[in-house]
């Protein structure tokens, strides 16, 4: 469970930069649009990007969700869930995109079938960072 402050920061705050391990173990970076969902902060991606083949070969990741100016931030360490089309049916997949999308842009999408096709042809899957730890200017 993430503690209240953290929830609400990542209700407020969206942008976020991901951090995993390369294959050689050196860092990879990523810019996320992300949101607070379930026990941790999520985003989604699609099925081809460095990130997902990353953690998908090691979960541990860092994920620093910060203020627009970047002056107030928090950092989650721990690892990332992957909820995709691998793993998850086709229904729980749907659901689980559309409720990172309202976590990342606090609203609904205007037109959901037409998103939820997009993400089928995208090959979305949804990452939940879950922390061990958290630390940074907003906690």
């Amino acid at each position: 469970m993430l503690p209240d402050n953290v929830k609400q920061f990542a209700t407020e705050n969206h942008q976020g930069v991901l951090t995993c391990f390369r294959r050689n173990g050196m860092p990879q970076m990523s810019i996320v649009t992300c949101g607070a969902y379930r026990d941790g902060v999520a985003f989604s991606t699609t099925a081809d990007r460095a990130k997902l083949l990353n953690l998908q070969r090691d979960s541990r990741c860092s994920l620093m969700v910060s203020k627009q100016d970047w002056w107030g931030y928090l950092v989650l360490e721990g690892r990332a869930t992957i909820l995709s089309s691998d793993n998850t049916s086709p229904n729980d997949l749907r659901d689980a995109l559309r409720d990172v999308y309202r976590a990342a842009t606090n609203q609904d999408h205007p037109n959901w079938p037409e998103y939820d096709q997009a993400m089928v042809d995208d090959r979305r899957a949804a990452v939940i960072v879950v922390p061990d730890q958290i630390y940074g200017t907003a906690v």
